[in-house]
């Protein structure tokens, strides 16, 4: 028997489904096992052409234990080339022959110094640059032209002329230039992937639910365990106590209640009985059920969640960062230039070496230390500031996406609730007052684990109530509890248990219970000697920061609404104490990704915020999904923004640093191409007839201030007031 068939309380009589948050523990106390991983994200289109793709779902519920993409390991080489780079660039700058004259110094000369620049340009083009130019590559088979194929022409382009030019004017190459735009490159992308974190687990964390062994009992009526995988339709299974359910099934034998939080979201185990169904992946209770098993693989209720998920991952939008499409839109002005610069001046004054310095220049100017920094600096420092306000950026997509939301849709049960049944209201007879109440029924429960028995508790610590002695604790089972308080009999419990001691409220605890029941919250009575004295409302409490969440986004002008699994009571009454402008109730997990869906369809960008298993779709669906901390990890891993301390008021501080980040990426954009509409045509030669030209030295000077500026703008992102 359960906690709950002990204490012996019935269910309200109003409709209290709450399948919105799953129990938090329930996976890790039975499955202490490592977490699946399979395969399921993929870098950016300008990282790599490294890929991986979600595991089906019928191969990520029975795989086990797999790898997973090991995005930490990109992100060492990339720190470790820029390291290796850096150190190398120092004699490259030392031995540079512009270097030398701008600072006026001359390096140690030996046999072969001459060399030493070149020598040392050529390992860091090897060790940094040709990971660029591999990357350029799936940017041309898709004629996409972003930041790694603009990195790789002008890097391209002065490794190649200043070889050239050893041969005729060693003063004139672009070694060091080269050298310094490879190792700024590799600090941005070092930084950007550091500060991105893939969504990769939300399929092994569904996988996770299910136990890797089964018990099937034999025809002779023994048992014999069996992997989960081998598990097939008609086998009559054995659940014992605290095990997982292998596969959908219906009781034959036994009863007990099943924690079906991770799955339907409903807060409450379910009682079972011969007849009912089970789910895969949910968590029997203290009973021991014999189980025919009606679906495995494909076909359970599991793998249809996980399908959801699977397919609402791959519908996400291949959004580009705006320094990849500025860097497009770059590498087509710099070929268009170049090209225009040998045509004419080929035209004016014929080919010739002139000429060919010109038109690298333009190439290589064309490529601003600063575009490899302006978005990944701000990306850094804007996840930083999140961090450190409860916000934790898995997806930098999600992030940039929060600015254009115009809906947003919570789950109710451990989000804009607290997840955990509570007192909240009370009437009391004449005589007895809310206090003594309280603390009588909270000591008569005090032996009992029911959730309800919990919250009477809670109640009673939180008013610092001491509770009276009592003893001979009964349960009476399915109706409440039984004590006695020296010698008078008292009784907590629902309705059922006023059936039982022929009790009838007077109208002042019928209204209160009525009242109660529209709202979704059970009625539980206190008696004691043949009289009810008082009766407790419990429900799911609202948590004190959601009222003024939904009113800080209404003050931004958006549009909030409730996505619950709760009955139309329940969803009714939250959304209007919260002021929330619209609600769906009594939804089921695959209809929530349905209704997300369907607000898209309407022309509505949404971010989903919620926390359990059931969410997970949904909120993978999204335009942006929100997950609340303490939800289960599967929810977590399909949000691509995690709010830590499970405020609600984090999600309007996040949509304020969306904000605050992109006005700073298009300020940093500006700052690191805008040069170029004075150094492009100059590099061109446009004003050389009345002597005016520009020359690699000012270039690379311009350059420096322009990055120099980047820096310094993205810190002012750290100013930005996120207070909600």
């Amino acid at each position: 028997m359960t906690a709950h068939q002990h204490t012996g309380h019935d269910e309200p009589s109003a409709p209290q489904a709450q399948p919105d948050s799953a129990q938090k523990s329930a996976v890790h106390e039975h499955h202490p096992a490592e977490p699946i991983q399979p395969a399921a994200a993929t870098h950016d289109h300008h990282h790599s052409a490294t890929a991986g793709a979600p595991a089906a779902p019928g191969a990520a519920a029975h795989q086990g234990h797999g790898a997973h993409v090991d995005h930490r390991g990109h992100e060492e080489v990339f720190r470790n080339r820029f390291w290796i780079c850096l150190a190398l660039t120092v004699p490259v700058l030392l031995y540079s022959h512009m270097i030398q004259m701008w600072f006026g110094f001359t390096p140690p000369q030996f046999p072969g110094s001459d060399w030493i620049g070149a020598g040392f340009a050529i390992i860091i083009f090897v060790v940094g640059g040709v990971p660029f130019l591999q990357m350029a590559g799936p940017e041309i088979r898709n004629r996409k032209p972003g930041m790694m194929l603009l990195i790789s022409l002008a890097i391209s382009v002065a490794f190649v002329y200043s070889l050239v030019m050893l041969w005729i004017d060693p003063a004139s190459g672009f070694f060091w230039e080269m050298a310094l735009l490879i190792d700024v490159m590799l600090l941005g992308h070092w930084l950007e992937m550091r500060s991105v974190r893939q969504a990769s687990g939300a399929l092994g964390q569904l996988a996770r639910l299910l136990p890797d062994t089964a018990e099937r009992i034999r025809a002779d009526g023994s048992v014999e365990p069996i992997a989960a995988a081998a598990v097939q339709v008609g086998d009559l299974l054995l659940v014992r106590p605290g095990a997982s359910i292998p596969a959908d099934s219906k009781v034959e034998e036994g009863s007990s209640a099943v924690n079906e939080a991770m799955i339907t979201g409903e807060s409450k185990p379910v009682d079972k009985h011969n007849g009912d169904t089970v789910i895969a992946g949910t968590i029997n209770g203290d009973g021991s059920l014999r189980v025919r098993v009606t679906a495995t693989g494909e076909a359970t209720a599991l793998a249809g969640i996980m399908r959801l998920v699977a397919e609402a991952q791959q519908s996400k939008s291949a959004t580009q960062l705006l320094a990849d499409r500025a860097a497009g839109w770059l590498f087509y002005i710099a070929l268009s230039v170049a090209s225009l610069t040998a045509i004419v001046w080929t035209a004016i004054d014929g080919f010739n070496w002139q000429v060919v310095e010109r038109v690298v220049t333009v190439l290589v100017i064309a490529c601003p230390h600063a575009l490899g920094l302006a978005v990944p600096l701000v990306v850094a420092i804007s996840t930083s500031l999140a961090a450190g306000n409860g916000i934790l950026v898995r997806n930098r997509l999600a992030l940039e996406q929060a600015r254009l939301l115009n809906t947003i849709v919570f789950d109710k049960t451990g989000t804009l609730t607290t997840g955990a049944q509570e007192v909240v209201g009370i009437a009391a007879s004449r005589g007895w007052g809310d206090d003594a109440a309280l603390a009588l029924a909270a000591a008569a429960e005090g032996d009992s684990e029911h959730m309800v028995a919990a919250a009477l508790r809670r109640a009673a610590q939180r008013r610092q109530l001491e509770l009276p002695a009592v003893n001979e604790f009964v349960a009476l089972k399915g109706r409440g509890v039984q004590v006695r308080q020296g010698d008078r009999a008292v009784y907590v419990g629902g309705p059922r248990l006023l059936e039982l001691l022929k009790l009838s409220p007077d109208a002042t605890f019928r209204d209160f219970a009525a009242a109660a029941g529209e709202k979704g919250q059970s009625a539980v009575y206190l008696a004691s000697e043949n009289q009810i004295v008082a009766v407790f409302a419990i429900a799911d409490a609202i948590r004190p920061e959601s009222k003024a969440a939904v009113a800080a986004l209404h003050g931004m002008d958006k549009e909030v609404a409730l996505l619950t699994g709760d009955s139309e009571a329940v969803a009714r009454a939250v959304a209007a104490e919260l002021g929330i402008d619209r609600y769906f109730a009594q939804v089921l997990p695959d209809q929530k990704d349905a209704r997300i869906a369907e607000l898209q369809s309407n022309g509505r960008t949404v971010a989903m915020v919620g926390d359990g298993v059931n969410d997970a779709p949904a909120l993978t669906r999204a335009d942006v999904g929100i997950a609340i901390g303490g939800g289960t990890d599967v929810a977590i891993e399909s949000a691509g923004i995690i709010l830590v301390k499970s405020n609600p008021l984090d999600v309007v501080k996040t949509i304020k640093l969306s904000f605050a980040t992109y006005r700073k990426m298009v300020q940093n954009l500006w700052w690191a191409t805008g040069y170029n509409i004075v150094a492009l045509p100059l590099a061109a030669g446009v004003l050389a007839p009345i002597g005016i030209e520009l020359s690699p030295a000012v270039g690379a000077a311009l350059m420096a201030i322009s990055t120099l500026v980047v820096a310094i703008n993205a810190q002012t992102l750290r100013r930005v007031d996120l207070t909600a």
